[in-house]
């Protein structure tokens, strides 16, 4: 799935800044939404090891964050060091303030064609990584109080910040912002890049790990319906990317149409986790590959493509091949080089985002963990 969502995002890409045109149909038209499933995805993994801290030794906010810093800064350091000191790398572009970038709050008042943009999706995540361990840990405090189960008021936190979202979308939307086939800079800007109404899917991510570690019996009931899930999440993903590319910037779609999307990919995901499922058994030679190397990609393969295509003049076959080709090498060199080492250190030093227990002398003793 993660593999699936960077072919989306290069496929959008590739539209807007190589071909400017579908060249891959309406997948390059619905490539956008492979940030999504990247949420999606995010959303999960990263409630998952939140909720399983909570439920067994403890969460540690610093062990978090450090590990959570060192898995995603190093490679998006390299790469804005090179829109910053390298000017045929950034192409020209005006960027934001770089204390933007380095806080990861570029995405707010977002102008589209700024340079690095597309990090504006980094910066949704950074944020939701720094927010979701406190406001869970505040949950539980709370409900300990008030003496109140915390899985409700946790399950009433999430089902308000969806609609509060979607209340926020319909308050700044208006109609000047549906262009048809292109949505306003103003589209773009107070909606498309906007933290406080782009996490629904993350949320639907959250809402998976919720399950999983607190309602294991309704967890067990689902993912013993894997195919029926997969069934139900393709023909619900189908139809969303249907209405999104009839009417992308409408008010019904910006209103509903994200959490939908969340939905749709909540059910994927879970068709994915469902052992014994078709899609939890398919295995297409060279994904695994493209997904341990998808955060380089996304990092690199759009500024990558935009210069290769000032100096490439062949067959539109041939040009698409030496472009994927481009991308995939830069993202496993970025991987390899970055992201790697820096994981080897983060899995040596911080091996897990768990309290410290007092018999643990030094944090290079304790046992690595996924």
């Amino acid at each position: 799935m993660r593999a699936l969502a960077i072919m989306l995002v290069f496929a959008n890409h590739y539209l807007g800044f190589v071909s400017f045109e579908a060249t891959f149909g309406w997948f390059s038209e619905i490539g956008w939404a492979g940030v999504d499933l990247f949420f999606a995805l995010s959303g999960y993994l990263i409630g998952n090891q939140v909720f399983a801290a909570l439920r067994g030794p403890g969460l540690s906010l610093p062990r978090f964050y450090a590990r959570r810093l060192l898995r995603t800064l190093p490679a998006f350091l390299f790469v804005l060091a090179l829109y910053a000191w390298w000017p045929y790398w950034a192409g020209g572009l005006a960027h934001a303030p770089w204390w933007k970038y380095l806080t990861f709050t570029l995405n707010f008042n977002l102008k589209p064609g700024t340079l690095f943009s597309h990090a504006w999706s980094l910066c949704v995540e950074e944020q939701f990584y720094l927010l979701l361990p406190p406001i869970a840990l505040a949950i539980a405090a709370i409900a300990q109080r008030a003496r109140t189960p915390s899985l409700a008021l946790g399950w009433m936190a999430l089902v308000s910040a969806v609609a509060a979202g979607m209340w926020l979308r319909h308050s700044w939307w208006v109609p000047s912002m549906d262009l048809g086939e292109h949505g306003s800079r103003a589209y773009y800007t107070l909606i498309y890049y906007s933290t406080l109404s782009r996490f629904d899917e993350l949320l639907a991510g959250v809402a998976l790990a919720m399950l999983r570690n607190f309602h294991p019996a309704l967890w067990q009931r689902l993912t013993s319906h894997g195919n029926a899930m997969l069934a139900a999440g393709a023909a619900l993903t189908a139809l969303v990317f249907w209405l999104f590319l009839e009417n992308h910037f409408s008010w019904g779609m910006s209103v509903f149409g994200y959490p939908l999307l969340g939905v749709a990919f909540a059910a994927l995901l879970l068709a994915a986790l469902s052992e014994g499922s078709l899609l939890q058994r398919t295995r297409i030679p060279g994904m695994g590959a493209i997904a341990i190397w998808s955060y380089s990609i996304y990092l690199t393969h759009k500024q990558i493509c935009i210069l290769l295509a000032e100096h490439w003049a062949a067959s539109e076959a041939l040009t698409i091949a030496f472009m994927i080709g481009a991308s995939i090498f830069a993202g496993w060199l970025l991987y390899f080089a970055v992201e790697a080492p820096f994981m080897k250190l983060r899995d040596r030093f911080i091996p897990s985002n768990h309290q410290r227990r007092p018999h643990e002398e030094d944090v290079g003793s304790i046992p690595a963990t996924t």
